[in-house]
């Protein structure tokens, strides 16, 4: 495949030639025999699915992550040993399972204190829906300078995971698992009008943020700006792209991909910064995927190519 350019490069050899980012495509009017996009959810902007930012990261300005709940969630912070563990609460009288035991041996082992906690006052401190009887209060994660996401690990070329604007922290959550599945080397967010590390973001990962790098960005146009200037071919998710994602130009070199809002995509300014935008083909009535959904086929697409190389 194709290397990204690198700084002060003027075109881009052998690759599809790319509408102009000064402004937004136009929508495409559909065809006759094509299922109409639902309303408030356009065929362009991929990678829907509603959400309003929780209350607890409504004034957040870090990244979060200081309770942790569901039982693979907890015994991945623990295995990981990146941060400290405070404590560990487990339902009282919960049926039992391997998965509680192992929790109750790591946190033996590493010394941190489990508390056995009556149904009323577990639920009054659990946060996401269904914590499956367990939670563990830790130190909040630590994020990463940008500029380092954008240095390669080791022989790994750097595999970024930006979102603009998503607030649901169900589908966050289920990006953060996938991004990790796949390979992804680091996560970008906005500081602002984004979801962060809440407790429904860590259940829903299944203990993916214990293995990823963060960045906390004040504004993501800047940040992809950044990264394009350090040599990250940057790629953004959109239906109305001329480039099919099966076609991902560059996917084995440096690169971020970059999801849009529930319901609204890119922003004008964020898809302007893009390199590339790529589109993941549509067969059937519904006018976009949900944006974990859309996240995960982007992430393993670029993981096949890259295992491919």
């Amino acid at each position: 495949m194709a290397k990204p350019p690198r700084k002060g490069t003027k075109k881009r050899a052998s690759l599809p030639k790319a509408p102009t980012r000064r402004s937004p495509s136009p929508p495409r009017t559909p065809s006759g025999g094509r299922g109409r996009p639902s309303a408030g959810t356009p065929r362009g902007k991929q990678g829907g699915g509603g959400g309003a930012a929780t209350r607890a990261t409504s004034k957040r300005q870090g990244l979060g992550g200081d309770q942790v709940e569901g039982r693979q969630s907890v015994r991945e912070l623990l295995l990981a040993r990146r941060r400290r563990v405070r404590e560990i609460w487990l339902l009282a009288e919960q049926d039992p399972s391997d998965v509680v035991a192992d929790i109750v041996e790591l946190a033996e082992a590493e010394r941190v204190p489990v508390r056995s906690v009556g149904r009323s006052k577990f639920f009054a401190e659990a946060r996401c829906e269904a914590p499956q009887g367990v939670l563990a209060k830790a130190a909040p994660l630590e994020p990463t300078p940008l500029e380092d996401l954008a240095v390669p690990r080791g022989s790994t070329a750097p595999f970024l995971v930006a979102v603009d604007g998503v607030t649901d922290p169900g589908n966050l959550g289920a990006l953060l698992r996938s991004a990790e599945c796949a390979g992804a080397t680091g996560i970008v967010l906005p500081r602002h009008r984004a979801v962060h590390v809440t407790p429904t973001v860590t259940k829903a990962a299944a203990g993916a943020v214990e293995h990823l790098r963060f960045a906390v960005v004040g504004g993501l146009p800047a940040a992809l700006q950044q990264l394009t200037s350090r040599g990250v071919w940057v790629v953004g998710l959109d239906g109305e792209a001329p480039t099919g994602l099966w076609d991902l130009p560059a996917a084995d070199g440096p690169i971020a991909l970059v999801l849009g809002a529930e319901g609204s995509g890119l922003s004008r300014l964020v898809r302007q910064r893009c390199d590339e935008l790529v589109q993941i083909p549509l067969n059937g009535a519904l006018g976009s995927l949900n944006v974990s959904v859309a996240g995960a086929l982007a992430c393993f697409e670029v993981a096949r190519a890259r295992a491919a190389d």
